[in-house]
């Protein structure tokens, strides 16, 4: 399960510096042929096993310490978001536990938690309200949120009249701006033009100097080298590497790209 630090005997129990302690987690799906297959094992289990099993995630074992800048990196269905999402407590492991200590925002899909149907100021508070933060405290952050986020006008229009990249950037601008401990961004920033990555990556380095903690899942080779202070390698649900961000990347492409990585040569003056 995944638990946050609400009570002292939780706190005692995690190491002062460790902002997320991920144990044994392993997470198991059911995939069923067709819908009819789930129907049938939902309403007549006794029949038989209608499904396959599949393995997200292996046994994952974590520790990331406050102030980290975690670079997540793998393919498409390696397991890195299924990760994500139980750090997050949206899902919960099919065993081991997970235990986070601090405010934590996750940014795993553009525009989740924000109401189609309301403008983004209205979201603004709506989403906040959702992450438990006191209306007062939003309201001394609304200006600097919606100027972060660039969004002029269309503050007052509805979500639902939003592009990704505007839901992307009010997003992000609402989650950064409400200063959390721990911070999720799930290729959050692979829309938007490059002024506001611009600016994003500008901030996910303040956050870094304030001593922060981020988990940032990107296909961006380049902006986990840049960005974090540390990577790890996920590879069909398995852990395979935790190291520096070049060293990890450099083994990615290598082992699993297949992309041989070329390596200087000295030149002699």
């Amino acid at each position: 399960k995944t638990t946050f630090c609400g009570s002292d005997l939780v706190k005692k129990e995690m190491k002062n510096n460790v902002a997320i302690k991920v144990e044994n987690v392993s997470k198991r799906y059911k995939l069923f042929k067709s819908k009819k297959h789930r129907a049938f094992n939902a309403l007549l289990p006794f029949l038989g096993k209608s499904y396959s099993d599949f393995d997200a995630l292996k046994d994952i074992n974590l520790e990331v310490k406050k102030g980290d800048i975690l670079g997540i990196v793998g393919n498409n269905g390696s397991g890195k978001s299924t990760l994500m999402k139980i750090v997050a407590g949206v899902t919960q492991p099919t065993t081991g536990n997970v235990t986070v200590d601090g405010k934590l925002v996750p940014l795993l899909e553009l525009g989740s938690g924000f109401h189609r149907d309301f403008t983004g100021y209205e979201n603004i508070y709506f989403y906040t309200a959702i992450l438990g933060y006191p209306k007062d405290k939003v309201l001394e952050k609304t200006r600097e949120i919606i100027e972060f986020s660039e969004l002029g006008d269309f503050i007052n229009q509805p979500i639902k009249n939003y592009s990704s990249g505007m839901r992307s950037r009010l997003a992000f601008s609402v989650s950064i701006n409400i200063n959390p401990d721990i911070l999720i961004l799930d290729e959050i920033l692979s829309v938007g033009d490059v002024a506001f990555k611009e600016n994003s990556y500008k901030k996910i380095r303040e956050f870094f100097k304030q001593g922060k903690t981020i988990l940032y899942v990107s296909h961006s080779l380049e902006s986990i080298k840049n960005l974090c202070s540390r990577a790890i390698l996920i590879n069909k649900g398995e852990l395979l590497l935790d190291d520096d961000p070049k060293e990890v990347i450099d083994y990615y492409r290598e082992k699993i790209l297949k992309h041989p990585v070329r390596k200087k040569k000295n030149t002699k003056t």
